[in-house]
């Protein structure tokens, strides 16, 4: 061996270049990224439309069906602490197509579901554990381009959340009730939408870190760094009520308020489709401005204050503003949560590890809330103001340990950049 080789040998491996923050390949990454919102998140915020579907044709209770959703919800959060990890050593096109596998079979197997325990293994658990595969391990490839634009490539990549919120609640209802081609061929028709925009993220979805062979599953040092273990305290709490209004805001309006079939499909399509603002600008300001964290935790207090507020709403016109107002600081949390948790790693090369940490204690908090408000509107004889007080005050509490991380992080300098 030449000694040359022998010297570079002994340099240590050279360190990748700083995030490109734009340019082409950047770009590509978030449109890649908006389709992985589009089929994950964009899926499970329209799961309210299934909730009516199978209120009407199944036995279960709201709080038994509510597990489909709340289960594929919560998949997506509990599967990345392996699937980011999986992606830092390497292995994110395998386990990213993986998860585009997960989604179809889940799909396509949902329209032959019968019964509720078939719909809840195939739409809960297997579009959930495809759609853990897909977000957790596309988002930590994205946030990897991005450094001091990163928020407000994640609002425009979740965009694609609330334009999936938009499409696939008016594709199952004008196939399932208008031109009454049946369910089968109604879930067929959302797969075949599935896989048409996952084919350009398996073409053009590129890591841009070198791998990261060695390390644990879980750095369990990072909880005994405060403003970690405060952020995820504050989302685990955040996502335990967030969610209620996606999922229940139909039957409410249905059951409560009186409105029509159509009218309430109407409900979900607005709290999705305002989203869309939701998911942008607040990135765009928490980038320029202010800092993610700091317009985060205002958001939260703002969605828990709104979700009290919901128990007064008894009109159609007051539950329209409700959706418009809720669906912009919901979709706004959802995109801050992805974009301030990949800012709790100092390491960039544990970034995907501590995301998928993040994600899957939030996954917890996705998986039981819904379930438990659905048990509190039965305790409460159909009425929802026990799940609505249960819902806010635990948005509440995420808000105040949203502060506590604020603190920890940058002290009582409230005009710190955060």
């Amino acid at each position: 061996m030449r000694s040359s080789d022998k010297e570079s040998a002994l340099l240590p491996a050279s360190e990748p270049p700083p995030p490109p923050d734009g340019g082409l390949q950047a770009w590509t990454q978030v449109f890649c990224m908006h389709m992985t919102f589009f089929n994950s998140w964009g899926v499970s915020n329209s799961f309210g439309v299934f909730q009516q579907f199978y209120s009407e044709t199944l036995p279960q209770s709201n709080s038994d069906l509510s597990w489909i959703g709340g289960v594929q919800v919560s998949l997506l959060f509990f599967v990345g602490v392996i699937s980011s990890r999986l992606t830092d050593a390497g292995y994110f096109r395998p386990v990213y197509f993986l998860g585009v596998l997960f989604q179809l079979v889940g799909v396509f197997m949902t329209s032959l579901c019968k019964n509720y325990w078939q719909s809840f293994l195939a739409q809960g658990v297997c579009m959930g554990l495809g759609n853990g595969c897909t977000f957790c391990s596309g988002l930590t490839v994205m946030s990897s381009y991005f450094l001091r634009n990163r928020a407000l490539a994640v609002g425009v990549a979740a965009a694609g959340a609330a334009v999936g919120g938009l499409i696939f609640p008016v594709v199952v209802d004008r196939l399932l009730y208008e031109d009454a081609v049946g369910y089968p061929w109604t879930l067929r028709a959302v797969g075949f939408i599935m896989l048409a925009t996952q084919i350009p993220c398996l073409l053009f979805f590129k890591p841009r870190l070198p791998p990261r062979r060695s390390g644990p599953l879980v750095d369990w040092s990072a909880f005994r760094e405060m403003p970690f273990a405060f952020f995820t305290m504050s989302m685990f709490f955040n996502f335990w009520g967030l969610h209620f209004a996606f999922f229940y805001l139909g039957t409410f309006a249905r059951d409560r308020i009186g409105m029509s079939r159509s009218d309430s499909l109407d409900l979900i399509m607005v709290i999705n489709g305002v989203g869309i603002v939701g998911r942008i600008v607040p990135g765009m300001i928490g980038d320029r401005v202010t800092g993610m964290l700091n317009v985060l935790v205002p958001f939260s207090f703002a969605a828990s204050l709104l979700t009290y507020c919901w128990a007064a709403i008894d009109s159609t016109a007051g539950l329209y503003v409700f959706a418009v107002v809720y669906g912009i600081i919901a979709a706004a949390l959802q995109s801050l949560f992805p974009a301030t948790a990949t800012t709790m790693s100092p390491d960039m090369k544990k970034t995907g590890t501590r995301v998928g940490m993040i994600m899957t204690i939030v996954g917890a908090a996705a998986l039981t809330g819904p379930s438990i408000q659905g048990a509190l509107i039965n305790r409460d004889d159909g009425r929802y103001l026990y799940g609505q007080l249960f819902s806010a005050t635990s948005i509440m509490i995420g808000a105040l340990a949203g502060v506590a991380c604020r603190v920890s992080k940058s002290g009582f300098v409230w005009q710190a950049k955060v």
